[in-house]
């Protein structure tokens, strides 16, 4: 007899969109866990059996997904699991999603391991299991616009005594759409006092088109540092027009380098241009 838990992924339309499939999270359990294994468990809330638990889950190194438009992103998700008896380690399993609740998600991913009897656990001690899990996001068949920002992960490990947690929050994490910032300081070279024209694109991946479009009305900075120096200060900011392009003038005084800086977004990275370099003569 095994406890069993719904979960899964199957690509849809662009976007990983969850849909059932079992996934076994525990070996044959007899006496009093009987009844709790023919009931089985759902992947729309938290379950818990016995004493089993997850913790320390980090995903992708405690940083975000950055994905652009055609590069696949391999994405690391560790967890602990422990129990008094010890953990089953072909139970560890997680699902990244998007959406409200896991059954409801509108995308996710699956792990590159066989679901069912895949070792993603290995022994620490008597108690003690790390699970590891590695996926592949694809931005043309994983991803949409629509579901840049916070993701969640769905989290399940089970003991060798049957009893088992279902976490259907483990974490959250950011995935985000990779953005490019350029700088163009001219005309080069340049008097002093004479005027520089400061120019630039802040673009980001569309999840749509599989093309890199303009982010429009973002607040960037414009830095600068003079020849002799080794640090930047912010001396304009500016907005992003309607198609994600920067221009703004300043008044040329010495050597120096210009960049333009962006903070980033919930749904997009920061991001600092290459620096431009105007010979002030």
């Amino acid at each position: 007899m095994r406890i069993r838990a719904t979960a899964a992924a199957l690509t849809v339309s662009g976007a990983l969109a969850l849909t059932a499939f079992t996934v076994p999270v525990a070996q044959a359990v007899d006496g009093p866990q009987a009844a709790a294994a023919e009931a089985g468990t759902s992947a729309g809330a938290d379950e818990q059996y016995g004493d089993t638990a997850i913790s320390n889950v980090v995903v992708n190194g405690g940083k975000d997904v950055v994905a652009g438009i055609s590069n696949l992103v391999p994405v690391k998700v560790t967890f602990t699991a422990t129990d008094n008896s010890g953990i089953d380690n072909t139970s560890g399993y997680a699902v990244l999603y998007h959406g409200t609740d896991v059954e409801s998600s509108d995308a996710g991913a699956e792990p590159t391991q066989e679901v069912g009897g895949a070792t993603n656990c290995a022994t620490v001690s008597a108690t003690t299991a790390t699970c590891t899990m590695t996926f592949s996001i694809d931005p043309q068949a994983n991803l949409a616009n629509y579901a840049a920002g916070s993701w969640k992960v769905w989290a399940i490990a089970s003991g060798k005594d049957g009893d088992y947690t279902l976490r259907e929050n483990a974490k959250t994490f950011g995935m985000k759409r990779y953005s490019k910032l350029t700088t163009n300081a001219s005309p080069e070279p340049v008097k002093k006092g004479a005027t520089i024209t400061v120019t630039g694109l802040l673009s980001r991946a569309n999840w749509d088109t599989y093309k890199y479009a303009g982010y429009t009305n973002q607040t960037v900075t414009l830095q600068y540092r003079p020849k002799t120096s080794t640090t930047y200060k912010t001396i304009k900011t500016i907005t992003s027009s309607s198609t994600g392009t920067l221009k703004t003038t300043v008044t040329a005084s010495a050597d120096g380098y210009f960049r333009y800086k962006f903070a980033g977004t919930s749904t997009t990275p920061a991001v600092t241009s290459t620096s431009d370099f105007v010979d002030v003569q």
